[in-house]
């Protein structure tokens, strides 16, 4: 549960820096259009400090951060969501500073959705066998 707690906090802090990043970041280059900068804060905020939220509620309870495949859903979760956010950060500042696209960049951001996407799977199958057990406890007592 610990660590939930601390990744929540970590992207709350990471989330509430890239906010003032983008605003300063901009401000000092006079830019006005759109960027990943402006949307980098609500996604730090929603798939780091919320979605590790959901996820401690969840461990609290169904007991599932013990699990191996909890594990491995934390750490690629972590993996793919700081690699789609370090993207993110380099293409904005790249739209910022006036660069144009780089398809291989896009190929790095479209890598770090499919390991989120691969963790998401992980979570579920971690979290799968716990409610099932929870369901069938229920079932039993109320026979």
């Amino acid at each position: 549960m610990l660590k939930s707690f601390y990744a929540a906090a970590v992207y709350t802090l990471l989330g509430l820096g890239a906010g003032l990043f983008y605003r300063e970041y901009t401000k000092a280059h006079d830019f006005t259009g759109e960027s990943q900068l402006s949307v980098l804060h609500t996604h730090l905020l929603a798939l780091g400090t919320l979605f590790f939220l959901i996820v401690l509620v969840l461990d609290k309870a169904f007991a599932i951060s013990g699990t191996k495949m909890f594990a491995w859903f934390f750490w690629v979760y972590n993996g793919g969501l700081l690699l789609t956010i370090v993207m993110m950060v380099v293409h904005g500042v790249r739209t910022v500073g006036g660069s144009g696209e780089s398809p291989a960049l896009d190929g790095i951001s479209g890598l770090g959705h499919i390991i989120l996407t691969v963790a998401f799977v992980l979570f579920f199958l971690a979290l799968r066998r716990p409610v099932v057990a929870a369901v069938q406890a229920r079932a039993v007592k109320t026979d």
